[in-house]
């Protein structure tokens, strides 16, 4: 691999001087040797469980009638984006563990950064609509059903998507006016901003600009919006007087605040304060949790944590005849 990186760091020099640069050299996670194999399987094991556990809450979701709720309709709409975010990466990254590095072109890799823009902001917005339905649910009990239309959900869902495609087509533009004709070696497993801002040999100062403002509607705005939330649900939460109302009430958001948490610690760790370039493998580690477990993570909390989903699944099992007691086998996934 030495030899390869060197040739690629030689010819990356020699195009400075005018040829434009065409491909990226990803090194991927370096020489891994006789562990190859066995981190391929394990990531492959992972991928295919978090596809699985994200459309088995979609189907769960459409096929219930007791889960048509606004809350599981934004659940539904949040496992779609993890398959969207983990299917841009994860296929790249257990290519590259086979062969240990490889190219990819330049038009392939700024799609990529699209294709992983829109699901990243788009998480963003939902988290914080979902953080909405709880306050309505918990704060305005008896507007909800008046607030949280089918109508409402559909703009706020519609709302969300469309402006992660628009914000992230606008960097893909100011992306794709960039020229590349230095070095053409990134030190990571797929394309992300900030190794490739730094091989450009254009000035870059209008692609972070713009990264930055886009930044405060969909990251930052919908954080706070979270924060601002969850301290009136919890001021609400405080003044029921039953010990069991109280537990009841926080019970019906815990799971969205736990990925919340989550989500951001990784995404802030990432992108906000990102390890130094001393530190690439620590980088490496931060966005392999980013891509392969927190999409897993994301349905097993909602499942594990959702009375309602827990007796979905109890009753699909008794229909198929894998339990006999319903309730007994519904106690026992509550107890777990």
């Amino acid at each position: 691999m030495q030899k390869v990186l060197q040739k690629n760091l030689s010819s990356g020099l020699q195009e400075k001087n005018g040829t434009v640069v065409t491909e990226f050299f990803l090194l991927g996670f370096g020489n891994l040797h006789n562990v190859r194999i066995l981190l391929f399987i394990i990531f492959l094991i992972i991928h295919v469980m978090a596809l699985s556990a994200n459309v088995f809450v979609i189907v769960m979701v459409v096929l219930n009638p007791s889960l048509h709720s606004p809350m599981y309709f934004l659940l539904s709409q949040l496992s779609l984006l993890e398959i969207l975010f983990t299917s841009n990466i994860v296929p790249t990254m257990l290519w590259l563990i086979l062969a240990g590095d490889g190219k990819v072109s330049v038009a392939r890799c700024i799609l990529q950064l699209y294709l992983l823009g829109v699901p990243t902001m788009s998480q963003c917005l939902l988290l914080a609509a979902m953080s909405f339905d709880r306050y309505v649910a918990i704060c305005r009990p008896l507007h909800y059903a008046i607030i949280m239309t089918f109508t409402r959900q559909l703009q706020i869902v519609t709302f969300c998507w469309l402006v992660s495609f628009t914000l992230s087509f606008v960097v893909y533009i100011f992306l794709r006016k960039l020229q590349f004709c230095g070095l053409n070696v990134i030190n990571h497993f797929y394309c992300d901003i900030t190794p490739v801002l730094e091989l450009s040999c254009s000035d870059t100062s209008s692609v972070k600009l713009v990264t930055f403002i886009e930044s405060v509607p969909v990251v930052l705005t919908p954080f706070m919006f979270i924060i601002a939330s969850y301290i009136s649900i919890l001021h609400t939460i405080l003044r029921i007087p039953s010990s069991t109302g109280r537990q009841k009430a926080f019970s019906t958001c815990s799971s969205h605040l736990t990925f919340v948490c989550m989500y951001y610690e990784v995404l802030t760790s990432i992108y906000i304060f990102p390890p130094s370039n001393n530190s690439v493998n620590a980088n490496k580690g931060l966005s392999l949790l980013y891509t392969l477990v927190t999409p897993l993570f994301n349905p097993l909390i909602y499942t594990l944590r959702n009375r309602d989903i827990r007796a979905a699944i109890t009753k699909y099992l008794h229909v198929l005849g894998y339990f006999k007691s319903p309730k007994r086998e519904l106690k026992r996934l509550i107890s777990f």
